[in-house]
């Protein structure tokens, strides 16, 4: 089936009332559909008889839409899911199947995705183009306003794409792949194949652009219709480099990022004085290597949103004396590998409920202090300060990890941090 227009006449089932889950059920209402049975782990778990309902509505319903995070191997549901895998679909699917003449850009990856959607969220309005950014950054998809010449910015998480069935963008780009979310994917072959179905549907018409080798062997042996563009490091030459007056940009994963972007640039035609424009007014994202306090020899960095140890590798390469903060819900499969990096570390203070990972890790590197939380860790390096009284000093939160086992989402983890790093502000000298 190509298409389910109008929407009123099937059925959904909607799996996690989050903000995707909630933006889905009010998309559906206002196409006039009827049928719609909700569930929400969290909301609902004492709710037997609702429990029951949604149970059995899985086998009847036309449509399966899952929120993002939720694992069918984990899901209460597994057995009833998995028998009906064919109807799982996403918001991002609903999209397609309404907005099949817009332009969209998917861009996915293992790092670097956000700030990538946001610089070319920047560099379309700047050159004054309709843009619209969604998907697994900022508003849900469904929550768009679309016009006819509305570019279309979509992130799309790995999560999003293993339950995809409709996603064909105009563009699509996987910017990179390491390892991550192998306890939701189980291995790393399925991970990569559920960043590959971003090409998938994709036809003769349409474009795939690539950087790492590694890559463009997997979409070359997969014979996908799109056309393939490569993306090379010489794009970025020094001619251009030397313009770009923004240092948060320069950082080793952001000239990456820029690459793309770049690539971008040059395919709508875009302007290089437009393009500098848009680079050298760009403001970093918050939780991203974000220096958010300095103070004479003082340096104190929120890197939450750091949730592997490769993601965490610039800040610790960047930076001297480090007061490292690390811990939380571990990465499977995740590896400290610190050889050329034990040399900027100071030490490091562990925090969250899995400490065994973490001390394994580092017990042969690195001094190291179990702390257990934020607060403690920050208390724990205020006294550590006065050891190092003529040194300029880092203090990074890089938690090389998940944050949900004490936090809602790296977010609010950084959020924290910062915080407390502002209520304890006069101990910083």
């Amino acid at each position: 089936m190509k298409k389910i227009i109008p929407l009123r006449k099937y059925s959904f089932a909607i799996y996690g009332l989050g903000i995707s889950g909630k933006s889905v059920i009010n998309y559906l209402k206002n196409k006039k559909v009827n049928e719609i049975f909700t569930w929400d782990d969290e909301l609902f778990k004492n709710d037997k008889k609702k429990l029951s309902i949604f149970k059995s509505s899985l086998s009847k319903v036309d449509y399966i839409i899952i929120s993002p995070g939720i694992s069918i191997n984990k899901s209460i549901f597994q057995k009833h899911l998995f028998k009906n895998r064919n109807k799982i679909i996403t918001d991002l699917d609903l999209f397609y199947l309404e907005n099949n003449s817009v332009k969209t850009i998917v861009i996915t990856g293992t790092n670097g995705k956000s700030t990538t959607c946001k610089l070319l969220e920047h560099l379309f309005k700047t050159n004054k183009d309709d843009v619209q950014l969604g998907g697994n950054i900022g508003k849900p998809i469904l929550n768009l306003r679309i016009k006819k010449k509305t570019i279309v910015i979509i992130e799309a998480s790995s999560f999003q794409l293993a339950y995809s069935k409709f996603l064909r963008p105009n563009y699509a780009a996987i910017l990179n792949i390491t390892k991550d979310h192998l306890d939701w994917h189980l291995n790393m072959r399925h991970y990569i194949k559920s960043k590959f179905k971003i090409f998938s549907r994709q036809s003769k018409t349409d474009y795939a652009l690539l950087k790492e080798e590694k890559l463009l062997r997997i979409f070359k042996k997969n014979n996908f219709k799109s056309k393939l563009l490569k993306v090379h490091n010489n794009i970025l030459d020094n001619k251009i480099k030397k313009q770009i007056n923004n240092f948060y940009l320069l950082s080793k994963p952001n000239i990456e990022n820029l690459i793309f972007v770049l690539k971008f640039a040059k395919i709508f035609k875009i302007k290089n004085s437009i393009f500098l424009s848009a680079i050298n007014s760009f403001k970093g994202l918050p939780h991203r290597h974000e220096l958010f306090y300095k103070k004479k020899r003082i340096s104190i960095i929120n890197d939450s949103k750091a949730t592997s140890f490769e993601a965490c590798k610039y800040s610790l390469e960047k930076n001297k004396n480090i007061f490292w903060i690390v811990g939380g819900l571990p990465k499977l499969g995740d590896r400290f590998k610190l050889k050329y990096l034990k040399k900027n570390i100071l030490k490091a203070y562990i925090i969250g409920k899995n400490t065994t990972f973490f001390t394994k890790q580092l017990s042969k590197e690195i001094n190291y202090k179990i702390s257990h939380n934020l607060k403690n860790a920050v208390i724990d390096i205020i006294k550590d300060l006065k050891k190092f009284k003529n040194k300029s000093l880092t203090i990074l939160l890089s938690p090389a990890s998940a944050s949900y086992d004490q936090f809602n989402n790296f977010v609010d983890r950084g959020n924290q941090f910062k915080k407390m790093i502002n209520l304890n502000a006069k101990k910083f000298i």
